[in-house]
C-alpha cells in the first residue's frame, strides 16, 4: 500500500485528492493536509465582496465531504519536508503542525511514498507596508472572509455616496511583482455596476492601479484576440471596457506603502507619486508559504528544493537568461522535482522559470512587471496530469507519464464586469497556449483561432453556471468526474 500525502486542499489540491480517491479508492492510503477547515471557490470571493454572494455560497467544510470518500483530512499547516527520512527514520516525511481547535499547535510527522505540494501562495501583504485588510488599510478579495470585510466597507461607501458625498475608489495590485489581475479587473468592474444600480455612480471616482505595463497585460505578455472576426490585443479590448463606463487607470506602477487614504507609489519612470483614497482592494502580492527542506543528516536544503521565492522547484529550465533567450520549452511538463521523483508541486506552488510579461525595472531599479499567473484551469489540468502520473507510478512506471505544460495548454477565462442576471455581464477570454509559444506561432505566440474574446450578457450567465459546476464538482456530487476540469 501506497500512502499519498497532498499539502494543501484548493482547486489543485483538492483536483488531485478527488481524482485519485477515484481511481485508488481505499487499495491505498490518501492523506489531504490543509490549515484551513472550508474549500472555497476563489474565482467567486469578488461576488462576496459586492454583496452578491455569501460566504456559504462560496465554501464547503472539507472534513465533511472528504468523510465520503477513503481521503483522510488533517486540518493543519505544512511545516517542513524530509525528503529523505532522518537519522531515527529511513521513511520520508513532512512535518505539520496542527491548526484544528482540538489539536491546536500540536505537530506530527507523516511519511509518505508520494508527496504534492499543493499549498498555494502567501498572501505577502507585508512586501508593501499599510497593504491588506487585517494590519493595513485596503481591503482584499484573496479570501471569503476578506471578502466578507470588504463588502462591509463597501457598503459604508455606498451609504456616504447615498447622502450626497463624492468618494475615490483605488482598485487594482499592491505591488510591483504581484500576480493575479484577474481578480482586481472582476471586483473593479463589478463595484462600478453596483454604483451604477444604485443611482450613485456620478458620486464615485474610479481608478485602476497596476503593475502592468499596459492594460490587459494580465502577467500573459498581453494577449491579441479574433474578436468578430478582427483581431485587436487585449490593451484596446481592456482600454475600451474602462473607458466605456468611466474608470481612471494608472498602469506601470509599483505600490511602495499605504497610508490611511493616501497610496504611495512609483513608476517605471523613477518618479514617486502619491494617490488618495476612500476605498481600496489592491492584491497583494504572492509567495511561497515558507516549508523548509532537510536532508538525512538534518542540513537545510531548502535552497535545492525552492526558489528563492519560496516556490518549489520542479522540472522546468531553471537557467538564467536574457528575456530574448526564453522559451516555451522552459517550462515544466510533469511538476516533479528534480531531485526526488516521488515530490512534485502543481499550481501556483511550482516555481516558473521565469515571467510570461517582459521584465521590467524603474530607472531606480525597482522591478514592476506582473508575474506569471497559474491559477484556475491551468491549475486544475496539471493537478489531474500529476493524479494520473502517481496512479501509473504505483501500478509501476518509473517516471511521470502525464504532462500538463503552460505552454502547451489553453485556458478559458469568464470575468465578471456585473453580476445581474438580465443586466450583468462579462467577458469570455479563451487563450491557446497560456505561455505564448513565438516559434509555433511567429506572429502573435499563440494560436489566433483558439484565442479569442467577447463581452456580454451570456459571459455572465457562463460564468453564473461555472461557479455551481465547480462547487458541484468539487463536492464530490454524483456524476462529478464528468464535469471537465
Amino acid at each position: 500500500m501506497s500512502r499519498i500525502v497532498i499539502l494543501g486542499a484548493g482547486i489543485s489540491g483538492h483536483t488531485v485528492a478527488r481524482n485519485l480517491n477515484k481511481w485508488l479508492g481505499k487499495q491505498h492510503e490518501i492523506i489531504v493536509v490543509s490549515p484551513n477547515a472550508k474549500w472555497n471557490w476563489v474565482p467567486s470571493n469578488i461576488w462576496v465582496g459586492v454583496g452578491q454572494m455569501s460566504e456559504e455560497q462560496v465554501t464547503f467544510d472539507l472534513a465533511q465531504v472528504y468523510s465520503k470518500t477513503s481521503v483522510r483530512f488533517l486540518q493543519a499547516k505544512a511545516l517542513s519536508i524530509n525528503p529523505e527520512g532522518n537519522a531515527e527514520s529511513a521513511s520520508p516525511f513532512v512535518s505539520v503542525e496542527y491548526t484544528h481547535p482540538a489539536k491546536a499547535g500540536e505537530q506530527e510527522n507523516i511519511t509518505y511514498d508520494f508527496l504534492v505540494n499543493a499549498t498555494g501562495p502567501k498572501l505577502n501583504f507585508g512586501d508593501t507596508p499599510g497593504l491588506g485588510p487585517e494590519h493595513g488599510h485596503t481591503v482584499s478579495v484573496c479570501t471569503a472572509s476578506h471578502a466578507l470585510e470588504a463588502n462591509k466597507k463597501l457598503q459604508a461607501l455606498i451609504d456616504a455616496l447615498r447622502a450626497g458625498e463624492h468618494r475615490t475608489i483605488v482598485i487594482g495590485t499592491g505591488h510591483g511583482m504581484c500576480t493575479c489581475q484577474g481578480a482586481a479587473f472582476e471586483y473593479i468592474y463589478n463595484v462600478d455596476h453596483v454604483l451604477r444600480e444604485a443611482g450613485i455612480r456620478d458620486k464615485a471616482r474610479i481608478i485602476w492601479l497596476s503593475n502592468e505595463y499596459e492594460l490587459g497585460d494580465f502577467g500573459m505578455g498581453g494577449v491579441h484576440i479574433k474578436r468578430g472576426g478582427y483581431i485587436t490585443n487585449g490593451k484596446t479590448f481592456a482600454e475600451s471596457l474602462m473607458v466605456e463606463r468611466g474608470i481612471e487607470w494608472i498602469t506601470r506602477a509599483h505600490v511602495t506603502k499605504v497610508e490611511a487614504g493616501k497610496i504611495h507609489y512609483e513608476t517605471l519612470d523613477g518618479s514617486f507619486h502619491e494617490q488618495e483614497f476612500d476605498f481600496s482592494m489592491l492584491i497583494p502580492p504572492f509567495a511561497g508559504v515558507g516549508l523548509k527542506a532537510f536532508d538525512k543528516a538534518g542540513a537545510d536544503i531548502s535552497s535545492q528544493l525552492f526558489a528563492p521565492n519560496g516556490f518549489m522547484k520542479v522540472d522546468a529550465d531553471y537557467t538564467p537568461r536574457p528575456y530574448l533567450e526564453w522559451s516555451a520549452r522552459d517550462w515544466p511538463r510533469t511538476y516533479q522535482t528534480p531531485s526526488y521523483r516521488n515530490i512534485f508541486a502543481v499550481g501556483i506552488a511550482f516555481a516558473p522559470p521565469h515571467m510570461i510579461s517582459k521584465p521590467m525595472q524603474s530607472t531606480n531599479g525597482t522591478p514592476i512587471n506582473p508575474t506569471a499567473p497559474r491559477t484556475g484551469m491551468p491549475s486544475a489540468a496539471m493537478a489531474k496530469a500529476v493524479a494520473m502520473s502517481i496512479r501509473d507510478m504505483i501500478g509501476g512506471a518509473e517516471k511521470p507519464t502525464h504532462t500538463a505544460s503552460m505552454a502547451e495548454m489553453g485556458a478559458a477565462c469568464v470575468a465578471s464586469t456585473g453580476a445581474d442576471f438580465f443586466k450583468g455581464t462579462a467577458a469570455t477570454m479563451t487563450v491557446f497556449p497560456v505561455v505564448p509559444d513565438f516559434e509555433k506561432y511567429p506572429d502573435y505566440g499563440r494560436d489566433i483561432d483558439l484565442t479569442f474574446g467577447e463581452i456580454g450578457l451570456a459571459g455572465h450567465w457562463m460564468k453564473y453556471l461555472l461557479h455551481h459546476a465547480f462547487i458541484y464538482q468539487a463536492k464530490l456530487k454524483p456524476g462529478w468526474s464528468i464535469i471537465p476540469d
